[in-house]
């Protein structure tokens, strides 16, 4: 770790839209606060917060244009530019704490991107969006990165449950809708974690049907203290 980013252990919590990511990255900073854990919680794409941000927004909206008339890595740099202007409160929140959780973060935009590419095409798409977010941008790497491994027809039942969002008027955006899409991403995820001994996966969907918040909660917060490296007690 750099002086730069402090001594934060950093946890990205990810998964496919309708996943739970935004739930469960609250109730993991909130039980590791009440554990004693100095945590700080940040959440991607900031769209109201950048300009960047509020460009995603647009994209989601189809401000420009549907999904398949737009090129991933040019997508990819409204997502990597959003970090970009956020680059000094991730690395603020990183020095005042012990662990930092992102809802969403550069691997997103490494599985919603390479989703769009052929098979041949995705390895160096990943490496270009990591060479732009990690060393041009110098943003940090995530220590852990969990993925809430989701089933597109649960998450689609899902994300029609979620309260109206501050940057689209629309049920779904430009990426939930596409049911074709999500089963790609999905895919993409489910590579990221088979790649890098960092990544861990969750079921959020088990024999018995979907999960409780609380159990996928305790697996989210076991990991986490892994990662941190030592035991943190449990509030109930």
């Amino acid at each position: 770790m750099t002086d730069e980013r402090g001594t934060a252990v950093i946890v990205a919590v990810e998964g496919i839209d309708g996943s739970g990511k935004g739930t469960q990255a609250k109730r993991l900073a909130q039980a590791m606060a009440a554990g004693g854990v100095k945590v700080e919680l940040m959440s991607f794409p900031r769209y109201g917060e950048t300009f960047f941000g509020r460009r995603v927004g647009d994209f989601l909206n189809g401000r420009f244009g549907e999904l398949s008339e737009l090129d991933p890595f040019l997508v990819s740099l409204l997502y990597s530019g959003d970090r970009y202007e956020s680059r000094e409160v991730i690395l603020e929140k990183c020095r005042s704490a012990e662990l930092v959780i992102f809802d969403r973060y550069v691997p997103s935009n490494i599985a919603h991107q390479t989703a769009k590419v052929a098979a041949n095409e995705r390895a160096e798409l990943r490496e270009w969006i990591e060479h732009i977010e990690y060393e041009i941008f110098r943003l940090p790497r995530p220590d852990r990165v969990i993925l809430l491994d989701t089933p597109v027809d649960v998450s689609q039942e899902l994300i029609d449950r979620k309260e109206k969002r501050t940057y689209t008027d629309q049920a779904k955006d430009l990426q939930e809708s596409n049911v074709p899409y999500m089963k790609k991403v999905r895919d993409a995820y489910q590579t990221l974690a088979a790649l890098d001994e960092n990544w861990s996966l969750i079921n959020v969907v088990d024999d018995h049907g979907l999960r409780s918040m609380e159990s996928i909660g305790a697996d989210i917060f076991a990991i986490a203290q892994s990662a941190l490296g030592r035991t943190v007690e449990q509030v109930s």
